[in-house]
């Protein structure tokens, strides 16, 4: 007699652990996305450019990195992994403890430690994504929306601790971000030990593994399309609200820290409503199609921003800027998780992170230069256009448009 999963996502075993130490780890990320825009750009003074070059710096070795980890991840347990990831991830803030103790807060020391917690999230992001389909089983697109809601709740959390860094003190954030991230170790801990079967005859090097998971994506043309388009959206997407954004709010609209906070927490808010209204119409039969719809609508987003609206507008865009990058976010990983084959996930979605993670620096990097040329606002103008021209690219030459859900076809 087959067992009868449990009416809610929430059930499953496993998941409420996973979710737990996602949503802890996730609490310190998002942390940390605040403390080094201020520290560079509040704290530091570095113009666009410079913080361009740092967030390429920071982000750059993931891009090879993560491909590593994925490998990492299919080969070993990836709880175990973690475990060790975790515990790695928990020194970065304490550095910086250290540093501003010493008086040592320089451009070079606050990139040195953000690069060490960025190279532990190049192994973190694949297993953390592989243990998300060994604990959702056959609920794959509902398990990706409630951890992508929980996310970006936790994020509103995390950015509003962090935004009171200037009255509650940078050594009590940094330290509760090193005791969130120890929190998600013992919760990985709780959870079972996955069991990974061993290859016959000698161990594949590790290089060979990584070309055996690309080939796995070219011979899969809705992942390869959706791994393209993701990543070109994505350069222009979150290296626009990586670099720009906090220099919208900073210099154009002349926030403090506590502004800036507040306006994330108004982007991830948008993020999290979106999410949780996702979860009731899921599974989706056609995400591509959302997908592809967020492309444009981004692009009137932009419009907007262009604009140079007052308050009111200011916080409407930006909560619409939200909403569009938690559709995002949530179709195109639920078409990847679906779709990868289960011997080449752990590769597979270290390649899709590869793209969402790289393509965040890379963005930085050439909008820096593009914004220290034209000007902040006018910095959107190439994030307008790639989403229009990613729009028709996934419509006219891809089957991300056509592609329908596993959960949804007929068996």
């Amino acid at each position: 007699m087959s067992s009868i999963p449990p009416a809610s996502i929430w059930r499953l075993p496993g998941f409420p652990n996973y979710l737990g130490a996602s949503a802890a780890t996730t609490l310190a990320f998002s942390m940390q996305q605040l403390l080094v825009s201020w520290l560079f750009i509040g704290v530091l003074h570095v113009e666009p450019e410079g913080v361009g070059v740092a967030q390429a710096i920071i982000g750059v070795p993931g891009l090879f990195l993560m491909l590593w980890g994925g490998v990492s991840a299919d080969r070993t347990d990836p709880r175990s992994l973690l475990i060790r990831v975790y515990l790695f991830s928990t020194l970065p803030p304490l550095l910086l403890v250290a540093l501003s103790h010493l008086d040592l807060l320089t451009y070079w020391s606050v990139t040195l430690a953000a690069l060490l917690l960025s190279v532990a999230t190049s192994f973190q992001t694949p297993a953390q994504a592989a243990i998300l389909n060994r604990s959702a089983g056959a609920r794959v697109q509902e398990a990706v929306t409630a951890a992508t809601a929980l996310t970006f709740v936790v994020q509103v959390v995390g950015l509003s601790i962090a935004g009171q860094l200037e009255d509650i003190g940078l050594d009590v954030v940094l330290l509760l971000q090193s005791l969130a991230i120890a929190v998600g170790a013992l919760l990985i801990r709780r959870m079972p030990p996955v069991i990974v079967p061993r290859a016959a005859g000698p161990a594949t090097p590790a290089w060979r593994s990584v070309l055996d998971g690309l080939v796995a994506i070219r011979e899969q043309p809705v992942v390869l399309h959706t791994l393209i388009a993701n990543f070109v959206s994505m350069i222009f997407n979150a290296g626009s609200f990586f670099l720009i954004f906090p220099f919208l709010m900073t210099r154009v609209y002349g926030g403090d820290a506590a502004f800036l906070a507040i306006m994330l927490v108004v982007f991830y808010a948008g993020a999290v409503v979106v999410n949780f209204a996702l979860l009731k119409f899921m599974p989706l039969a056609r995400p591509g199609r959302l997908f592809l719809a967020m492309q444009f609508t981004r692009a009137l987003i932009f419009a907007l921003y262009l604009l140079e609206p007052g308050l009111p507008l200011l916080v409407a865009a930006t909560f619409l800027w939200g909403m569009n990058m938690g559709i995002t976010t949530t179709t195109s990983r639920s078409i990847i998780q679906e779709c990868a084959a289960e011997a080449y996930r752990g590769r597979i979605l270290a390649v899709y992170n590869v793209g969402a993670l790289g393509a965040q620096p890379l963005g930085a990097l050439v909008l820096g230069f593009i914004v220290a040329e034209v000007g902040i606002v006018q910095g959107l103008v190439p994030g307008l256009v790639a989403s229009l021209a990613l729009c028709v690219y996934g419509i006219a030459l891809t089957p991300i448009w056509g592609y329908v859900s596993a959960e949804r076809r007929p068996s």
